[in-house]
Parts: structure tokens; C-alpha cells; sequence
């Protein structure tokens, strides 16, 4: 899969951390985006496009006569205008916009199997929303499994996302065997039979132990990021409160840099 992580240069850490009402700590981190700069958008919109259609299958997959912006925008991609595309669409960018901080900026091996079996375009995939592995062959006993929850607020007006993303995120362990059989199953169907190996090991927690952490992400444009509001966040309740990192990620209208992205995405190949 041709992955690019030239826009990841855009996502940097402020210095700032959010000091929760439990006193657990948040960094917060910066999406200095620059739609003029077409050389990085070009890589960053095939890069979003493949979560959701591999290029190399893209002519077999649309109807005879289709053109590749139509079958994109109609059969792969969240609706820009009719609900709840547009929430989809905030969802979706927030996802993969947290899988390429952990890949890129903390070294994890995250799958990308989450958007590209979607029967409805218009719906979200269920399961856990981002789950990140470090894999050791050699020594396992090394292995970790992290599983974050993503909240995306695109839109203006300040929301408690940060909290959502951390209750959320308190389910994650119970549809964990899920999540990892549904990566399994996509990773088989696209004959990717040598990251199985790797979901197996993280499937056999009792004979192999491994580190299992939880992460709860809030991502959201400047007009609804309020950092008090963030700060009254509470973790206290989650059962993995101690195996638990929270981040924060903020930028200007990110929802109209989404949009520019997939419509970049299906007319740019």
C-alpha cells in the first residue's frame, strides 16, 4: 500500500499539557496544515484515499463507464452534505490522523484495515477505533497493544470531547477480541497473510502476555477547542485508568481541510 508521511511534519507537540481534574496529563499537539503546499497535499490525499480504495484495484472495483471521483465519492466516501456523511467524514480524517501521529511520531505498527470494506460509506466501521502494536518476534515479552478512541470536533463550538473519547475508550477492553478479529479477517481477505501472524500473537494474551494500554484522543478545530473545558476531564472511572495516555490535537477549520482532502483525494489520481 503506498502510505506517505510527509503531512506528518504539519502535527507538532505545543509544549502545552492539559492538567485533567484527576491530575493525569494531556500534551497537546498542533496540526499546522498548509493547503497551499500541493506537493504535500497531493501525497497526503492518495495516501487518505488508499485507507479506503487501493488504487490498484480502483478500475476494477467501479461500475463500467465510471469515472474515479464518482465512484469515490459516491461509494467510498462519507457524504460531504447529506447526515451523517459530514460527521463521518470528522470521524474518519480525526482516525487517521491519530494512526499516522502513532505510526510516524511513536514508532507503533498500526494496521490500516478500518475504511476500505465499508458496505455504506455513510456509516462508521465498528470496533475499537485505532489499535497500534509494538512486535517483537524475537522477544515478545516485549509486545504491546495499544487501543485508542478518537473524538473529532470539526465544527465550531466547544464540546467535552476529550471526556467522550476517555468513556468510550473505558469499552475498548470488552470489544478488544472483536476489534482484532476484524482486523484479522480484513487482513486475510486482502491476502495479507504475513501481518496475521502478528494479530495471532496478540490474540493468545494467556500463553503470551503482553502490555496492554489504552489511549483517548480529542481532535478538533480552534473554534471548538477550549482548553478549560478539556481540563475538567476525569479518568478516574476508567478500569484501565493506570495503562491509560490521553492527547489532544488541535488546528484551523479542520473541517474545511477534510473536505479539501477528499475532494482532493477522488479527483487527484
Amino acid at each position: 500500500m503506498p502510505w506517505t508521511n510527509a503531512h506528518i511534519e504539519w502535527l507538532q507537540d505545543t509544549g502545552n499539557v492539559l492538567t485533567l481534574t484527576c491530575g493525569k496529563q494531556a500534551p497537546v499537539y498542533r496540526f499546522h496544515h498548509d493547503v497551499n503546499n500541493r506537493t504535500k497535499m497531493a501525497a497526503w490525499a492518495k495516501h487518505f484515499r488508499n485507507h479506503y480504495c487501493n488504487d490498484a484495484q480502483l478500475d476494477l472495483l467501479k461500475a463500467p463507464g465510471q469515472s474515479n471521483a464518482d465512484y469515490l465519492l459516491n461509494m467510498k466516501f462519507p457524504s460531504a452534505t447529506v447526515a451523517p456523511g459530514p460527521s463521518i467524514r470528522a470521524g474518519d480524517f480525526a482516525e487517521i490522523l491519530v494512526a499516522d501521529y502513532l505510526t510516524y511520531l511513536q514508532n507503533y505498527i498500526v494496521p490500516r484495515t478500518r475504511y476500505d470494506r465499508k458496505g455504506v460509506p455513510n456509516e462508521s466501521t465498528k470496533g475499537s477505533d485505532v489499535l497500534a502494536f509494538k512486535y517483537n518476534e524475537a522477544n515478545p515479552s516485549d509486545d504491546e497493544l495499544l487501543v485508542y478512541e478518537v473524538k473529532a470536533k470539526l465544527s465550531v463550538g466547544p464540546k467535552s470531547i476529550l471526556q467522550e473519547a476517555i468513556n468510550h475508550s473505558a469499552k475498548d477492553h470488552l470489544r478488544l477480541a472483536e476489534s482484532l478479529n476484524g482486523i484479522k479477517q480484513r487482513m486475510i481477505d486482502r491476502s495479507e497473510l504475513t501481518s496475521v501472524g502478528m494479530i495471532n500473537r496478540f490474540q493468545d494474551s494467556v500463553n503470551q502476555p503482553y502490555q496492554l494500554r489504552f489511549g483517548a484522543a480529542a481532535v478538533c478545530s480552534d473554534s471548538a477547542y477550549d482548553a478549560t473545558l478539556f481540563a475538567k476531564a476525569n479518568t478516574a472511572e476508567h478500569p484501565n485508568v493506570q495503562d491509560l495516555e490521553v492527547l489532544a490535537i488541535q488546528g484551523s477549520e479542520l473541517m474545511a481541510l477534510a473536505h479539501a482532502l477528499y475532494d482532493r483525494a477522488a479527483h487527484e489520481i
